[in-house]
């Protein structure tokens, strides 16, 4: 059910006539946001101090895929930017998936609550506001906090993402991908951190380490600083994120019966303290919907639209081959119909190559208190178009709720810059109470799928087994079991359901220049689906 003001009208195009009286400057950018097709609308255009209300600021549909960022300085209003596109994407049909930090999102579900603010926002920005609740659904990582449990595979997520989680050097990653790969040939299935504890063990072993000596070898010094990193990454209780059931990330692509996008709210306030494991997840499960989505070209509309919070998170200590994989994500997940939105404090916490990426901008307010400060915020008003705002001036007075935003026309051009008072979202902005959160996750369809952790033989379970063999041929076999000889599956069985195959497959199956997952994250999924 699109919102009543995000539906195309015949006089989009078309400046009102009261804005036409608006002074040259200000109506050429009001001109550049009167967009023919379905646009989210974002606020009222601010000109020499004045909130000029006829000169509404938009951003079309269809290039919220072209990706984006929000940034600004804590307490100036990016969190409510984030409802607000949520809102009004939700109300296009368009699923959503919000990282909450600190809880502030939950309220999205419940309808938002008029007070003089709100009131006073909307009669600024000639908004007709209404109290409007929306589809959601709640998750947790681990099942730590209150949400349906989300988790990965040790295999699934991967060993650059868990190399970045650990923080390994270089060496160290490349020595974990090799672990990983001794793993997957092998069949030894890596589901949760025991079973990479006990890989690495084995590997390290008098009886395991012939097993590597063709491809180099596990030094026992990097092994030790796996294990130590492992046990130190357990301590902080890290190992509920790892296991199964995977969760499945076409969960984050639904609708309502309504036909509005569900918003899908990850609540990571219980895990806070733990940002580059949170930051990397996130970024696992952007890499997961960038392995299994199809390629969709061109689309009217997203089919899902991703904000990655704290997003300088991402970015800390990151190795060269970790940056390389969130470009080329970022790059090519485009063309599957998904658009990634980073939310920082400053433009300078993300990198260059991924910064070129980001179309539309929402630049809150930047403090210049210090040297440094200031150096920022030179750096940042040199990222947008030339325009006739003293932006340096006009980024350091903006008030909570206003922001310098510039986004690409449905033409794909970038928009004039416009300095804009944003609107006031409708749902609640807050969160959600205690007792309303839980009853929502225990009504969800996915709670019963996803909230008991299963524990299956693994790898850990047969090295284990292996360990009381006698030779290494009894060794070999509990390291890797066939099945019974009349189950036994042909050559070409073997071949076709290994993951070896599976892996060449998608790749064979994918566009040139299209790559898998495996070969930007090292991820790989090793079992069915449910359908896309």
């Amino acid at each position: 059910m699109p919102d009543r003001e995000t539906m195309p009208s015949a006089a989009a195009p078309e400046v009102s006539a009261r804005a036409a009286a608006l002074p040259q400057d200000a109506l050429r950018i009001a001109s550049g946001y009167a967009f023919s097709g379905p646009a989210l609308h974002l606020g009222a255009l601010l000109w020499d101090g004045q909130c000029l209300p006829d000169a509404q600021v938009r951003v079309p549909l269809a290039m919220l895929n072209r990706h984006g960022l929000v940034a600004g300085a804590t307490g100036t209003g990016k969190t409510k930017t984030l409802q607000l596109i949520a809102e009004q994407l939700s109300a296009q049909g368009v699923p959503v998936f919000l990282a909450d930090i600190k809880g502030d999102l939950s309220g999205i579900a419940e309808p938002g609550r008029p007070d003089a603010r709100v009131e006073g926002r909307a009669a600024d920005v000639h908004q007709s506001w209404t109290a409007t609740g929306f589809p959601a659904e709640y998750f947790a990582l681990g099942g730590i906090g209150r949400g349906v449990p989300v988790r990965a595979t040790v295999t699934g997520f991967g060993p650059v993402l868990l190399a970045k989680v650990l923080r390994l050097n270089r060496t160290q990653e490349q020595s974990l991908a090799l672990i990983f790969h001794y793993a997957d040939s092998k069949g030894l299935e890596l589901i949760d951190l025991k079973d990479l504890r006990a890989v690495v063990t084995f590997l390290t072993s008098d009886e395991g380490r012939p097993e590597l000596r063709t491809t180099g070898g596990l030094s026992a010094a990097t092994a030790g600083v796996i294990l130590r990193s492992l046990t130190a990454f357990e301590a902080q209780g890290a190992s509920g994120f790892f296991g199964e059931p995977e969760f499945d990330t076409a969960e984050l692509l639904r609708t309502g019966e309504d036909g509005r996008g569900v918003v899908s709210v990850l609540e990571l306030s219980a895990v806070q303290d733990r940002p580059q494991l949170f930051s990397t997840f996130l970024m696992w499960l952007l890499a997961d919907l960038f392995h299994d989505l199809p390629e969709l070209g061109d689309v009217d509309k997203p089919r899902l639209v991703f904000f990655l919070d704290e997003a300088h998170l991402l970015f800390d200590d990151a190795s060269e081959a970790f940056l390389e994989s969130i470009t080329q994500t970022v790059r090519l997940i485009r063309s599957k119909g998904v658009g990634v939105f980073f939310v920082t404090q400053s433009p300078k916490d993300v990198p260059a190559e991924v910064l070129g990426q980001l179309g539309n901008r929402v630049q809150h307010a930047l403090r210049a208190f210090t040297p440094d400060d200031q150096k920022a915020l030179s750096a940042t008003v040199r990222t947008f178009p030339k325009s006739p705002y003293d932006l340096e001036e006009v980024l350091t007075n903006l008030g909570t709720g206003e922001a310098v935003l510039t986004v690409l026309s449905e033409k794909g051009a970038p928009t004039p810059v416009a300095a804009t008072r944003l609107r006031a979202p409708e749902s609640l902005m807050g969160p959600l109470g205690q007792e309303a959160l839980e009853r929502a996750v225990a009504r969800s369809p996915l709670y019963e799928r996803y909230a008991r952790a299963v524990d299956r033989e693994s790898a850990y379970e047969r090295l284990e087994r292996g360990r009381g063999a006698k030779g290494p041929d009894e060794m070999r076999d509990a390291v890797s079991p066939g099945p019974r000889e009349e189950e036994r599956p042909s050559a070409v069985e073997q071949v076709v359901g290994s993951g070896v195959f599976k892996s060449l497959a998608r790749s064979v199956g994918t566009q040139i220049g299209r790559e898998i997952t495996r070969s930007l994250f090292g991820t790989a999924r090793r079992k069915g689906r449910r359908g896309r």
